[in-house]
Protein backbone atom coordinates (compact mmCIF):
# COMPACT_ATOMS: atom_id res chain seq x y z
CA UNK A 1 0.00 0.00 0.00
CA UNK A 2 1.50 3.24 -1.29
CA UNK A 3 1.03 6.39 1.04
CA UNK A 4 0.30 9.76 -0.69
CA UNK A 5 1.99 12.90 0.62
CA UNK A 6 -1.92 14.49 1.47
CA UNK A 7 -2.53 11.32 3.87
CA UNK A 8 0.78 11.74 5.70
CA UNK A 9 1.06 15.72 6.42
CA UNK A 10 1.29 17.20 9.66
CA UNK A 11 -2.65 18.78 9.23
CA UNK A 12 -3.64 15.09 8.62
CA UNK A 13 -2.28 13.50 11.67
CA UNK A 14 -2.99 16.18 13.63
CA UNK A 15 -6.57 15.85 13.07
CA UNK A 16 -6.63 12.12 13.63
CA UNK A 17 -4.90 13.25 17.08
CA UNK A 18 -7.77 15.86 17.59
CA UNK A 19 -10.59 13.99 16.32
CA UNK A 20 -12.86 17.01 15.82
CA UNK A 21 -15.64 14.69 15.82
CA UNK A 22 -15.22 13.61 19.36
CA UNK A 23 -17.42 15.89 20.98
CA UNK A 24 -15.80 15.53 24.35
CA UNK A 25 -14.54 18.58 25.13
CA UNK A 26 -16.11 20.81 28.24
CA UNK A 27 -18.28 23.59 27.19
CA UNK A 28 -15.72 25.89 29.01
CA UNK A 29 -12.82 25.01 27.19
CA UNK A 30 -14.42 24.87 24.07
CA UNK A 31 -15.69 28.55 24.06
CA UNK A 32 -12.00 28.95 25.18
CA UNK A 33 -10.98 27.92 21.88
CA UNK A 34 -13.05 29.52 19.71
CA UNK A 35 -11.25 32.50 20.99
CA UNK A 36 -8.08 31.56 19.52
CA UNK A 37 -7.56 33.01 16.18
CA UNK A 38 -5.23 35.40 14.08
CA UNK A 39 -3.97 38.94 15.37
CA UNK A 40 -4.99 41.95 13.06
CA UNK A 41 -1.42 41.97 12.66
CA UNK A 42 -1.13 38.66 11.28
CA UNK A 43 -4.09 38.97 9.30
CA UNK A 44 -2.84 41.90 7.40
CA UNK A 45 0.55 40.14 6.68
CA UNK A 46 -1.62 36.97 5.74
CA UNK A 47 -3.50 39.44 3.47
CA UNK A 48 0.19 40.29 2.01
CA UNK A 49 1.69 37.07 1.11
CA UNK A 50 -1.62 36.21 -0.28
CA UNK A 51 -1.44 38.89 -2.53
CA UNK A 52 2.28 38.32 -3.46
CA UNK A 53 1.44 34.38 -4.20
CA UNK A 54 -1.27 35.11 -6.46
CA UNK A 55 1.06 37.96 -8.31
CA UNK A 56 3.81 35.54 -8.51
CA UNK A 57 6.22 37.39 -6.43
CA UNK A 58 6.83 35.59 -3.43
CA UNK A 59 10.58 35.18 -2.27
CA UNK A 60 11.89 31.64 -1.14
CA UNK A 61 11.15 33.06 2.99
CA UNK A 62 7.87 34.25 2.31
CA UNK A 63 7.14 30.99 1.24
CA UNK A 64 8.10 29.33 4.33
CA UNK A 65 6.15 31.95 6.00
CA UNK A 66 3.00 31.56 3.79
CA UNK A 67 3.31 27.87 4.62
CA UNK A 68 3.91 28.57 8.49
CA UNK A 69 0.53 30.43 8.77
CA UNK A 70 -1.27 28.28 6.27
CA UNK A 71 -0.29 24.98 9.02
CA UNK A 72 -1.65 27.29 12.04
CA UNK A 73 -4.80 28.13 10.22
CA UNK A 74 -5.73 24.36 9.83
CA UNK A 75 -4.76 23.67 13.37
CA UNK A 76 -6.99 26.85 14.21
CA UNK A 77 -9.92 25.00 12.28
CA UNK A 78 -9.23 21.67 14.10
CA UNK A 79 -9.22 23.05 17.29
CA UNK A 80 -12.13 25.03 16.42
CA UNK A 81 -14.40 22.14 15.30
CA UNK A 82 -14.06 20.17 17.56
CA UNK A 83 -15.05 22.93 20.06
CA UNK A 84 -18.01 23.52 17.97
CA UNK A 85 -19.51 19.83 17.97
CA UNK A 86 -18.72 19.31 21.97
CA UNK A 87 -20.91 22.86 22.25
CA UNK A 88 -23.72 21.16 20.25
CA UNK A 89 -23.26 18.20 21.80
CA UNK A 90 -23.42 19.70 25.01
CA UNK A 91 -26.49 21.73 24.57
CA UNK A 92 -28.28 18.80 23.16
CA UNK A 93 -27.91 16.51 26.02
Amino acid sequence: MSTSTAEISGSTILARAIAPSDATLHPAVANEFLKWGFSPQDRERMADLAAKARSGTLSDEEKIEAEEYEQVSSFLGIVKSKARRSLQNHSSE
